[in-house]
């Protein structure tokens, strides 16, 4: 029996019909509609290439001597520096880790075990008393935290390790008040953790502002004898959708994942000053990978493509041709290029050009994904009337990510989760993957912003990405309506 196979961008949906003879004909496959890029993107085909061609070419054990382990070898070194030239970063501050789970939860073990290396007293443990009132390390987050941050941290306080504040996040503006952040920290604070953007409504947090503040206060507290406090931000949702540099940011720490921005299920943790100006400890210990701070043989495919993603541009075909030519004067001698230096971008000729051409068209991808996402808000208002229309992640005075939709379509039926059911073509979500089951609870992240409980327990989050078109934004907005309608009995 024949079986068809859907293809990408196909129109139409339709019936396998049984004409005479037996002979079944393939129906056109249905058109869908991506728009959940929040939770996880596509692969970029260069990324499939680069970790296809690393499992085939460089399967050795980077720690080998012999040519397939030291061509994993090179590759490894090649991906931290592209990576850290993404973040305007250095290669050695980087770390790989396996995503953005492990990345968060290794800078709160790391922070929580240098607090009880320095600050516990000297002297007999069996008499040593608190040097200072709040002896535990003291953390500082928001209530709209991802759950990688949020678990470990309520871990700690229920295990009596550490006390956290939780700081609410603004109803104005769905951002943590750098304010409120600062009025929180105690003579037992040691890290500060704000996700750069929600991956909710979009909105980006003040972390320069916070950093800022940070080292201000550092100054003095050094002069008092009080721990340095620490700044980390989780990057997941910022990475690929808007220009990022660690050194405007200013923070200690900062997450990188990479199948956020098309890239494979493997994750990076930025340290500034690894080891020298910021403290890590590991969580593992083995062979020494990662010069001890997270060990275990590394996973060369997977870093190949994290490495590949950080060149990649929304035009990748473009980008890679000039690449070819700049690199073999002509595009059919690109072709027959050596595989080792086209493929691996293992010098830093390859990894400098690349660079510069995602400069070039950082601005392109965030200004085509802006576009896209206000004629989405622009269409569902016009189909459905403002009045019914509750654009969940506006925020006055807030910047939001540039793709990022979280709307609400009012009605006694219309639940999140159970407007999705009936859509045909749209795949989105009702908020972060991981609470997918939750049903008809509303968002926690919503709520904590001021979205009333009747608003929030509506909300669908449309999150756009490189590829998507307005036309795309056509069909999925005609999708709602119609499922809106059945929903409602009008269909």
């Amino acid at each position: 029996m024949e079986v068809a196979v859907p293809a990408r961008g196909a129109r139409g949906r339709g019936r396998a019909g049984s004409p005479a003879g037996g002979h079944r004909e393939k129906s056109p496959p249905e058109r869908k509609v991506y728009m959940d890029h929040n939770a996880t993107t596509p692969l970029e085909s260069e990324v499939i290439q680069a970790v296809t061609e690393a499992m085939r070419e460089a399967w050795g054990n980077p720690s080998s001597p012999y040519p397939a382990g030291r061509k994993a070898k090179d590759i490894i070194a090649a991906s931290r520096e592209a990576l850290a030239r993404m973040l305007g970063g250095k290669p050695q501050d980087i770390v790989f880790t396996s995503g953005g789970t492990e990345s968060n939860n290794l800078v709160i073990h790391s922070v929580v075990k240098h607090f009880q290396d320095t600050q516990a007293p000297k002297g007999d443990v069996g008499e040593q008393q608190s040097p200072r009132e709040g002896a535990r390390p003291h953390i500082i987050t928001c209530t709209v935290e991802h759950d990688s941050i949020r678990l470990p941290l309520e871990h700690l306080v229920e295990e009596q390790v550490a006390e956290v504040t939780f700081v609410p996040v603004s109803k104005v503006s769905g951002q943590a008040e750098v304010e409120d952040i600062m009025a929180a920290v105690r003579p037992a604070t040691c890290l500060v953790t704000v996700m750069l953007a929600n991956n909710e409504t979009g909105v980006v947090m003040p972390i320069s502002e916070i950093s800022q503040r940070v080292k201000a206060l550092n100054q003095k507290r050094a002069a008092s004898g009080l721990p340095r406090v620490l700044l980390h931000t989780d990057a997941a949702q910022v990475v690929g959708k808007r220009r990022l540099d660690v050194e405007e940011l200013g923070v200690d720490f900062l997450t990188i994942v990479g199948h956020k921005f098309y890239g494979p299920r493997i994750g990076a943790l930025y340290i500034r000053g690894l080891g020298k100006l910021t403290p890590l400890y590991p969580m593992l210990f083995g062979g020494g990978q990662e010069r001890n701070f997270r060990p275990g043989t590394e996973n060369t495919p997977m870093i190949a493509g994290l490495g590949k993603v950080s060149l990649a541009t929304p035009q990748p075909q473009r980008w890679w041709t000039r690449l070819r030519e700049s690199m073999f004067r002509t595009p059919e001698r690109a072709d027959k290029g050596s595989p080792d230096c086209l493929h691996g971008l293992e010098t830093r000729l390859e990894i400098s050009q690349a660079a510069e051409l995602v400069t070039e068209n950082c601005e392109a991808y965030e200004a085509h994904m802006r576009d896209v996402r206000d004629y989405l808000e622009d269409r569902l208002e016009a189909e459905f009337g403002r009045k019914r229309i509750h654009l969940n992640s506006r925020f006055p005075g807030a910047e939001r990510l540039p793709n990022t939709c979280n709307v609400s379509i009012r009605g006694p039926q219309l639940q999140g989760y159970q407007v999705l059911a009936q859509c045909r073509m749209l795949l989105a979500s009702v908020g972060a993957a991981c609470h997918s089951d939750h049903g008809d609870q509303p968002s926690p992240v919503l709520l904590s912003c001021g979205v009333p409980f009747d608003v929030a327990r509506n909300a669908l989050r449309l999150s756009v990405g490189r590829s998507t078109t307005r036309a795309d934004v056509d069909l999925a907005v005609q999708d709602l309506k119609q499922a809106v309608a059945r929903l409602e009995g009008q269909a």
